[in-house]
């Protein structure tokens, strides 16, 4: 068995996978097709298919008009090793669209992304409780994440 996301986009679906699979390296666009019948969601020619990679994770999509806007309940989440990365993905991935708490953003298309340092998890799973709580206080305070001020957030610098 195989496991794959599936997402629905409304319209500019090649666009979004081109910007996604640009983005992370190990990403591809596996194919692509058009489905030569009427379907319900529109005539012949209008619903597009593919399936792509976004680092080692397999989507599917569909550009098939309105149904089901994206919301929370599903999110791609990024985990960088380092500022510039951070930095890169967050640029790229709220043009067009809105930035949120926590290092939550949305694409131009709607979708949920959390852009994430590894050395988040390593500074809140410490097993010092105080070092733990100041890192989750100051990354509360964050919309985009910054790793230096969450390392001093980790030694009581803030």
């Amino acid at each position: 068995m195989k496991v794959k996301q599936h997402l629905w986009f409304e319209k500019d679906m090649e666009a979004a996978i081109s910007l996604y699979t640009s983005l992370i390296p190990g990403s591809k666009l596996e194919w692509t097709s058009t489905i030569p019948a009427e379907t319900p969601s529109g005539p012949s020619g209008s619903v597009k298919l593919a399936e792509f990679t976004i680092g080692d994770q397999r989507y599917m999509a569909i550009e098939a008009g309105p149904l089901d806007p994206f919301n929370h309940s599903f999110s791609i989440i990024v985990e960088c090793d380092d500022q510039e990365q951070i930095d890169q993905l967050w640029d790229a991935l709220k043009e067009g669209g809105s930035v949120e708490q926590c290092g939550w953003l949305r694409d131009r298309w709607g979708l949920s992304w959390q852009i994430t340092p590894k050395r988040l998890g390593e500074l809140m799973s410490d097993p010092d409780p105080a070092k733990a709580k100041r890192v989750t206080e100051a990354m509360l305070k964050m919309v985009k994440f910054d790793i230096a001020g969450l390392e001093a957030a980790a030694e009581g610098e803030v």
